[in-house]
């Protein structure tokens, strides 16, 4: 093989490539690309084994399997990822984080906190910046801004700044939070983990607290200062949520006529059978106002839709439907309220893990399914009040939604969707609050003190998450994003075929060799920078997956510590600022906060630069890079 490169090694870099394309592209979830990524690593060995038994090939290809004697197959080591313990760590914290969000805490939390905050937009963002960092050294950072991004969103709206000012930092902020600890964030357990196998040396839980602190104070100033005049004011401030998305040349009011051919029938089945473009957003009948559901209302000669349609549409619907438009009527939220106590408009944003991902609102159908109407949809920048019904959804994405409270709630609770206003919920039970609290304290005790291995840890919080009431049983299944667990679990064995076929050593060699004229930090820096361009582009788990067995290499071709070298990978993948497809949380804000992926670059660019100088500096000087 040319330059000394095993067979197995060039089909391993195969997959790797393909793999990133499908990460940055995501024409399917990156779950499925992850389990694609394991079926590949699985295949490979017996489909080259039959190959050579019949002339095809001279050796079958060796990629998990490298060291037959030790007693491990090849499938074995494809399968570890499922029994890996970074894999069930966290899934447990998303149990854990889960038990401590429905008791309520963190919003009570939080709005103690707006209430000081008043209309000053710098009391704002250090409130949310100052309430994230801290939370997501404890629970899941994901999960942190998923509960605050409701608080931070009504807060702007009080305070009458706009959203974008405060939702980026948010995400951000979340970020370099959850470098406090082991657990703030998923990346850390996993690079734990191979840590562990690659120098037999795990994280403990402050292990990098020290660190994590110098950054956060690093990055606060940043978003305080120069990240402040950075980010710009994409949402206006508006006086309600149809001022805000737009709506008010695509809301209107029309009578149905006596020649009408939609009388006699219902509201679902004009909807399916007409071909225009057009929404039912509430029915006037009278002196009585229906809203949702209103598909089983049948259409009566007087009755007054008020109907989301461009003007163009209107008209054309107008001749062919039997409707005339009443004229001079602006309907807005203000409006809408008056005419009904029973209806609402509120904005919800898709979450991770959603099984709305990839459909439309047509293939999921969701007016019938949530018994409400979708008036907008916004994508960053990217308006959709027409023809939205065949857009693909993905994760971030705000739809502006109008139905019954009760509709509202249903989407308030349902873990597909983030409301992006606060609602209360009589469901939060507060009077587990110590409870909740007591057990992430004891997984955290218990872990830190080197009682139970953290995994062990983790697993009994989880539990008793359960046997203590905080969470039902049927409520552990969907506190989980399975997306995750299963991401982990199908990248992990390609870290493996990495390491094992020789491919983590040849890369090691090419950084060692881009600073050839650098000292060991250089390269440290080196190594921080291609994991922090290498997240912004794909998944933050599968950058640590792919990069730790190559600082490790590297580390080892330099003669230096391997623990900071590992080190620098963690943060690095765990600080992607640059691009909103890099990191979960900046997904959640990307929508809500109507951002341009230009904008991501604008402000994070900086940040990254000052992260990478930092936390290469920390790194050296926490842990020193002469061999211990």
């Amino acid at each position: 093989m040319p330059f000394g490169i095993s067979a197995g090694a060039l089909f391993v870099f195969a997959v790797i490539l393909v793999a990133l394309v499908l990460f940055a592209t995501e024409p399917v979830p990156v779950d499925i690309t992850a389990i694609g990524v394991l079926v590949a690593l699985l295949l490979v060995e017996p489909i080259s084994a039959l190959a050579a038994d019949v002339g095809l090939l001279a050796d079958p290809l060796v990629v998990l399997d490298a060291d037959p004697t030790d007693g491990v197959s090849a499938t074995d080591r494809g399968l570890s990822g499922f029994a890996s313990a970074a894999t069930l760590t966290v899934l447990a914290m998303f149990i854990l984080s889960d038990g401590v969000q429905r008791t309520g805490v963190v919003q009570i939390l939080g709005r103690k906190v707006a209430a000081f905050t008043g209309g000053s937009e710098t009391k704002q963002l250090g409130a949310t910046i100052g309430l994230v960092s801290p939370i997501s050294g404890f629970i899941n950072n994901t999960a942190a801004v998923a509960i605050l991004l409701p608080m931070v969103t009504d807060l702007a709206h009080e305070g009458e700044i706009s959203p974008s000012k405060l939702l980026l930092p948010l995400s951000y902020a979340s970020m370099f939070g959850g470098m406090l600890t082991l657990i703030g964030t998923s990346t850390n357990i996993l690079a734990s983990e191979l840590s562990g196998r690659l120098i037999g040396r795990t994280f403990t839980m402050f292990e990098f607290t020290q660190l994590g602190i110098v950054v956060s104070i690093v990055g606060t100033i940043y978003l305080l200062t120069v990240g402040r005049y950075l980010t710009p004011e994409r949402i206006p401030v508006a006086r309600d949520l149809t001022e805000e998305f737009e709506m008010g040349e695509y809301l209107t009011e029309v009578v149905v006529r006596e020649d009408s051919p939609l009388v006699g029938e219902t509201v679902g089945e004009a909807l399916r059978e007409t071909e225009f473009d057009v929404d039912i957003v509430q029915l006037v009948r009278g002196d009585r106002v229906f809203t949702e559901p209103l598909d089983p209302k049948l259409i009566r000669a007087g009755d007054i839709f008020a109907v989301r349609t461009d003007r163009d549409t209107l008209v054309e619907l107008s001749d062919a439907e039997g409707l005339d438009l009443l004229p001079e009527v602006d309907v807005d939220e203000a409006e809408l309220e008056q005419a009904s106590e029973r209806e609402n408009l509120v904005e919800v944003v898709v979450a991770p893990g959603s099984s709305l991902v990839g459909e439309t609102l047509v293939t999921s159908n969701f007016r019938q399914r949530y018994d409400a109407t979708v008036l907008a949809l916004r994508r960053g920048q990217e308006l959709f009040r027409q023809r939205m019904d065949h857009v693909r959804l993905r994760v971030g994405d705000t739809l502006l939604i109008q139905g019954t409270p009760d509709s509202i709630e249903r989407l308030n609770v349902n873990r597909d969707f983030i409301v992006a206003q606060e609602i209360e919920r009589p469901n939060y039970r507060r009077s587990k609050i110590p409870v909740a609290i007591g057990i992430v304290l004891g997984v955290v005790g218990l872990a830190a003190l080197d009682v139970l291995p953290i995994v062990v840890a983790a697993l009994a919080g989880a539990l008793a998450m359960v046997v203590t009431g905080c969470l039902d049983p049927t409520e552990v299944y969907d506190a989980v994003q399975w997306d995750v667990v299963f991401l982990l679990a199908g990248v992990i064995p390609l870290g493996i075929a990495l390491e094992t076929t020789g491919g983590a050593d040849l890369l090691a060699g090419l950084v060692v060799e881009s600073g050839v004229l650098l000292p060991p930090i250089g390269v440290l820096a080196v190594v921080y920078l291609v994991t922090a361009l290498l997240t912004n582009i794909i998944s933050n788990n599968a950058s640590v997956v792919l990069m730790v067995p190559v600082a490790y290499e590297a580390a080892l071709q330099l003669g230096v510590n391997p623990f900071s070298f590992i080190l620098a990978v963690t943060f690095a993948a765990s600080t992607a600022f640059m691009t909103p497809v890099g990191y979960q949380t900046n997904l959640f804000v990307y929508g809500p906060g109507g951002y341009r992926f230009t904008d991501y670059i604008r402000v994070g660019t900086p940040l990254q630069i000052v992260f990478t100088v930092v936390t290469t500096l920390g790194i050296a000087y926490f842990f020193p890079l002469t061999p211990a």
